[in-house]
């Protein structure tokens, strides 16, 4: 059962160089990809990404450079179309693993026994298609969303809703978001070519949910801040 880490991040983003800014000494990416290189389950690490930064800068904790095509950097592509790539590399090298461990480079809320024990369920289990973290969100709940109606004023997001919502977000039912730091992914499915859950159908429908309390993705200065915070609190490296 062969297991390999994929970090990936692209060098043109909205806060540039994102995934290599300092953040108490060391650039983003080192926290995931140093979370995830101490992992006693992964087999092997690559990093995708079109920048030589982010390469260089990955390649210094021991990962492989996948120099990822232009068209697949750019703010249209999806995630997907990197990680085929990367496997497609894999491939060639006789590196296909049976399980890929993606690793998002612009969130720094990842810890290694999380990895471990999502790895570990689904080595358990290879009929699931995918092992992600997960957090609650009662506040952002779907009952709570709304939408515009054609003449501009608000309705209901979720259709066909009948009787009373309570305001209370305590006493809607869990409301659960992907945690874009890392995802554990069955490759035989990821390859399959069938559609799951969406957005991310390469997740297929059979996933399991691993809870943590928060995740941090870094798009704005303010979220440099607050992902030092989080480092503080939690990083013992």
């Amino acid at each position: 059962m062969k297991v390999t880490a994929l970090l990936t991040g692209r060098g043109n983003n909205t806060l540039k160089d994102k995934n290599i800014l300092d953040i108490l000494g060391k650039p983003v990416l080192y926290y995931p990809a140093n979370a995830a290189a101490k992992a006693q389950n992964i087999d092997s690490y690559y990093c995708s990404s079109d920048d030589k930064k982010i390469l260089d800068a990955a390649a210094e904790l021991g990962y492989k450079p996948i120099v990822r095509p232009t068209e697949l950097a750019l703010p249209s592509a999806q995630h997907i179309d990197c990680i085929l790539h990367a496997l497609d590399v894999m491939k060639k090298e006789s590196e296909m693993p049976n399980i890929l461990v993606v690793i998002l480079a612009n969130n720094v809320t990842i810890k290694t026994e999380w990895m471990e024990k999502c790895v570990d369920i689904m080595k358990n289990d290879m009929s699931v298609t995918a092992v992600v973290p997960v957090y609650e969100d009662n506040d952002h709940h779907p009952l709570r969303a709304k939408t515009l109606n054609s003449d501009g004023t608000l309705a209901m997001y979720e259709k066909g809703v009948t009787g009373k919502v309570s305001t209370n977000r305590q006493d809607l039912p869990e409301c659960l978001f992907l945690s874009h730091n890392f995802w554990v992914l069955n490759t035989e499915f990821v390859l399959s070519g069938k559609e799951g859950q969406q957005p991310w159908g390469f997740m297929g429908n059979k996933i399991i949910p691993y809870k943590i309390d928060e995740s941090i993705d870094i798009h704005k200065e303010i979220d440099l801040y607050i992902a030092k915070e989080w480092i503080k609190e939690n990083y013992a490296d």
